[in-house]
């Protein structure tokens, strides 16, 4: 069987999912080139990553599915691999920048920790019965 012998709901299903897949990526790699610091730029190749990836898997396990050769494990492998490697990463290198940046003394973004705890008034005092 070869891809001319899916019904057509089939192949358009397919087709939706490999260009959406390519479109998550054209989006993120446009914001990684219109995006300023490295700070709002490290968020883009994430999300080309994990949502473009999970998207291209589904096409390409749809298609194999439909095509007879069965179910391909080595795609959804790969999409979990990104899936839990790219947070992981995202985040070590967030924190490498911001070490770099404040350790050179250079302006970094405030912590969240740090302004939620100041908005927050502090708890009462306990009464003891």
């Amino acid at each position: 069987m070869n891809a001319t012998d899916f019904p057509l709901w089939l192949q358009w299903l397919i087709a939706i999912f490999a260009l959406l897949g390519a479109a998550v990526a054209l989006l993120g790699s446009w914001g990684l080139l219109r995006l300023k610091t490295y700070y709002e730029r490290v968020h883009a190749p994430a999300i080309i990553a994990t949502m473009g990836c999970w998207l291209i898997m589904w096409a390409s396990t749809a298609f194999y599915l439909a095509s007879g050769t069965g179910p391909t494990f080595s795609t959804l492998l790969i999409a979990v691999f990104v899936a839990v490697t790219v947070p992981i990463s995202t985040i070590f290198l967030m924190r490498a920048a911001l070490f770099r940046d404040r350790r050179a003394h250079r302006a970094v973004p405030p912590s969240i920790s740090s302004t939620s705890l100041a908005r927050t008034p502090p708890p009462p005092p306990a009464k003891l019965s």
